[in-house]
């Protein structure tokens, strides 16, 4: 035995990693492990549904505050960006809304895209604005969004319920 352990009167303390030592290590692993999860963008399919999910639930919001506030509220979409509008009572003209978070426009990642299909049965253009009616009485319509195969169709009933559904294949 060396001098220390003969001086003390014990042996040496074995040589090795505290409990506490390896859990703290893990832990720093997993937070580690969850940023990079976090920071993977995911794929196009994933992006879109989540993205056709936040813009449904963001045209019901717009539907129900349209009915609540007895205004005439509307929705459009240009390619890569939604926007919701308020028909000003005054002048008859949409404004953008900016008083409502949920509603704010909203510009997507690429290389998503979105647009509207149709209103009322008929094909639109690009960036028109589809009305909701504070009588909640409004025409179906519907936008699509998606990125190359995963393109997704948002469809409103009568009821403003917003249906995502796999859009058809071209």
């Amino acid at each position: 035995m060396g001098p220390v352990a003969r001086a003390s009167g014990r042996p040496p303390a074995p040589a090795g990693f505290t409990l506490v030592e390896v859990l703290v290590v893990l832990v720093i692993l997993a937070l580690a492990a969850g940023a990079a999860a976090l920071a993977l963008p995911g794929n196009d399919r994933d992006r879109a549904v989540r993205e056709a999910r936040r813009f449904a639930g963001a045209l019901e919001h717009a539907a129900a505050r349209a009915q609540v506030r007895a205004e005439t509220l509307g929705a459009s979409a240009d390619g890569d960006a939604w926007r919701f509008w308020r028909r000003d009572p005054d002048s008859g003209r949409w404004v953008p809304v900016g008083d409502d978070d949920v509603l704010a426009a909203r510009a997507l990642p690429p290389p998503l895209t979105v647009a509207p299909l149709h209103y009322a049965g008929q094909p639109v253009d690009a960036g028109t604005i589809l009305p909701l009616r504070p009588t909640g009485r409004n025409e179906p319509f519907a936008f699509v969004l998606g990125a190359g195969d995963a393109r997704y169709v948002l469809a409103a009933d009568p009821l403003n319920r917003i249906a995502v559904a796999p859009a058809a294949p071209p």
